[in-house]
């Protein structure tokens, strides 16, 4: 079985910029630097393991304290 190198960027770059835009929502919700967490996400994505569990330690982080303006 061959494997197309093309098909596998471009595999990649799309599950890199789909971690990166899911790390940069997360990251918004439960860390103050949500920038960093979504370029961390982004090359996380090239050995997948590795951003799956990334991406499930934010699922599973706190929330940041919201401000309530009462």
């Amino acid at each position: 079985m061959n494997i197309n190198a093309t098909l596998l960027g471009q595999t990649t770059l799309l599950l890199a910029i789909v971690f990166a835009a899911i790390g940069f929502y997360l990251g918004k919700r439960k860390t103050e630097t949500p920038i960093l967490v979504s370029v961390v996400a982004f090359f996380s994505a090239l050995i997948p393991l590795i951003g799956l569990i990334f991406l499930i330690v934010l699922v599973f982080k706190k929330d940041r304290p919201t401000e309530q303006n009462s």
